[in-house]
C-alpha cells in the first residue's frame, strides 16, 4: 500500500535526521569542551598576567622609593661638598693672606746685605735659575728688588762707562837705553860725491822720532851682542 511505504520513507528520513543531530550535538559538545578549555586556559593567563602586573608595581614603587632615597642623600652629600669646599678655600685664602703678610714683615725687618762692585766669577757654568715663588712671594720679592737696587753702585745702574781710545803701545815696544844712545848718537854717514848730509837724527823730545831712532839702536846693540 502507497501509505505504508510513504510511511516508511518518512521514518527512515526521521532518523537519518536524528542520527545527523546527534551527531552535530557531539560536535557541539566537543566544541563546548574545547571553548571551555581555552577559557580556562585564557582565565589562568590573565590571572598570571595580573599577578605579574601587581609584581610588577610594587616593584617599581619600591625602586622609585629607594631612587627618591638615593637622591635625597645625594643632594645631602652635595651641600656638604660644596660647604668643605667652600670653607677649605676661605682657609686657604687666609693661609695665604699670613703667609704675605709674615713675608711682608720679615722682609721689611731683615736688611738686605749690600751687593759688591765686583760680579761674582762662576767657575763652570752659571748658577742655576731657581723658579720664582708666584702668590705672597710678589710684595716681598718688590721690597727686595727695591733693596737691592739701592745697594748696588750707581755705575752698576746705569750701565758701563764709555769707552776711552787706547794708548799707542808703540811708546812700549822699544825702550830707549841711556847707555847705548852717546856710542852710536854721532855716527855719520860720509859726505857723498854731491856734498848731501848724512841721516837727519831725529828730535829727542818727540815719541815717534824717538822711536824712530831707538829701532836702529836696538839693532846695532843685537848685532854687536851676537858677533861678540
Amino acid at each position: 500500500m502507497p501509505t505504508e511505504a510513504s510511511t516508511c520513507s518518512c521514518i527512515r528520513q526521521m532518523h537519518k535526521e536524528e542520527g545527523r543531530l546527534q551527531q552535530q550535538q557531539r560536535s557541539h559538545h566537543e566544541l563546548r569542551q574545547e571553548i571551555g578549555h581555552k577559557g580556562a586556559l585564557v582565565g589562568a593567563l590573565r590571572s598570571s598576567l595580573k599577578e605579574k602586573e601587581r609584581h610588577f608595581l610594587e616593584e617599581l614603587k619600591r625602586r622609585s622609593h629607594r631612587t627618591a632615597m638615593l637622591n635625597g642623600e645625594l643632594q645631602k652629600q652635595t651641600e656638604a661638598a660644596a660647604h668643605l669646599s667652600f670653607q677649605l678655600h676661605t682657609a686657604k685664602q687666609k693661609l695665604q693672606h699670613q703667609q704675605r703678610r709674615r713675608q711682608a714683615a720679615a722682609g721689611a725687618d731683615k736688611p738686605l746685605p749690600c751687593a759688591s762692585s765686583q760680579p761674582p766669577a762662576y767657575g763652570g757654568s752659571p748658577p742655576a735659575v731657581k723658579p720664582k715663588r708666584r702668590g705672597g712671594a710678589g710684595l716681598s720679592s718688590c721690597l727686595r728688588a727695591e733693596r737691592a737696587r739701592e745697594c748696588v753702585p750707581r755705575e752698576r745702574v746705569t750701565g758701563p762707562e764709555e769707552p776711552t781710545a787706547m794708548p799707542d803701545p808703540a811708546v812700549f815696544l822699544y825702550p830707549c837705553r841711556p847707555a847705548a844712545w852717546p856710542r852710536h848718537a854721532h855716527r855719520r854717514v860720509p859726505q857723498g860725491a854731491d856734498g848731501g848730509e848724512g841721516p837727519h837724527k831725529p828730535d829727542q823730545g818727540d815719541p815717534a822720532g824717538r822711536l824712530v831712532a831707538a829701532s836702529p839702536i836696538a839693532t846695532a846693540a843685537a848685532t854687536e851682542g851676537k858677533a861678540e
